[in-house]
């Protein structure tokens, strides 16, 4: 009896370490499952490249704003590419803005693989090849989808925009991920983090956290803790929204009303 206990304990932990394993090596592709497939680009948007610190040349879209409009950096999400972003701004673009459509390393044919670090140099490319085309950072909305918020919350911190958008945020994908695995030590296995909630603070911009209470990726109780820790921090939960809620009018027109009221249209 007791051999058979011993067996089935032996192999609950091999199981146990193998999925770990597995978690621990394939969190790459799991994290960052860029699209295969590349689709043509959108009107209105030229293809543009800038260089990161590191050496990648990096492609994504661009349509520069009409005068006395701000600039959107746009961060999308983990399973699309800059065309999407292209998508969810049209809103925004008729109005005047000007969107940067940022793209990362390993997305739409861009050398590298992606990873925290990574993706915040080019977050800072993109900010950079702004300045170059005489885009001052206090006339920057960045906006982050879904991982791109740890990308726009890193960049908003270490940068100062004149506003700050995170649209289906994390608090942290550390503790995302340790929600939905809570039998697995995700806290070690993970190399990446984007500890959004930590950084939220050193963001001197004003802040608009969009989410969904439809989203089972991420749980809109993320975007609540966020906006706690910030009493300035505008929320809006929208009633049966999922994960795709960047790409609804709803979450444009949000995104609209709240650059109209922060920036002022009339003054940039």
């Amino acid at each position: 009896m007791a051999s058979k206990v011993t067996s089935a304990l032996t192999a609950i932990a091999v199981f146990y370490l193998a999925l770990a394993a597995i978690l621990y090596v394939a969190q790459g592709p799991l994290l960052y499952p860029a699209p295969r497939s590349i689709g043509p680009t959108t009107g209105g948007f030229e293809e543009v490249s800038y260089a990161t610190s590191d050496g990648l040349e990096l492609s994504a879209g661009y349509r520069a704003a009409e005068p006395g409009f701000p600039t959107i950096v746009y961060f999308h999400g983990n399973g699309a590419d800059w065309v999407s972003s292209v998508v969810a701004t049209d809103r925004l673009v008729p109005e005047g803005y000007g969107v940067l459509a940022a793209e990362y390393r390993g997305y739409r044919g861009n050398p590298g693989s992606p990873n925290e670090e990574g993706l915040y140099r080019d977050g800072r490319a993109a900010i950079g090849f702004l300045k170059r085309e005489g885009v001052e950072t206090e006339n920057l909305v960045l906006i982050g989808n879904s991982i791109g918020s740890g990308v726009a919350v890193q960049m908003a911190s270490e940068f100062r925009p004149g506003a700050l958008v995170l649209i289906s945020p994390f608090a942290s994908l550390r503790q995302l991920v340790g929600e939905k695995f809570r039998w697995l030590p995700t806290g070690l296995l993970l190399r990446d983090g984007y500890e959004n909630a930590a950084k939220l603070d050193a963001v001197e911009a004003p802040v608009l956290i969009l989410h969904g209470t439809a989203d089972t990726l991420i749980p809109h109780d993320h975007a609540e803790q966020l906006a706690s820790l910030r009493s300035d921090a505008e929320l809006r939960i929208f009633e049966g929204y999922g994960h795709d809620l960047a790409w609804h009018d709803v979450a444009e027109e949000a995104v609209l009303d709240f650059i109209a009221r922060q920036l002022g249209k009339e003054t940039l």
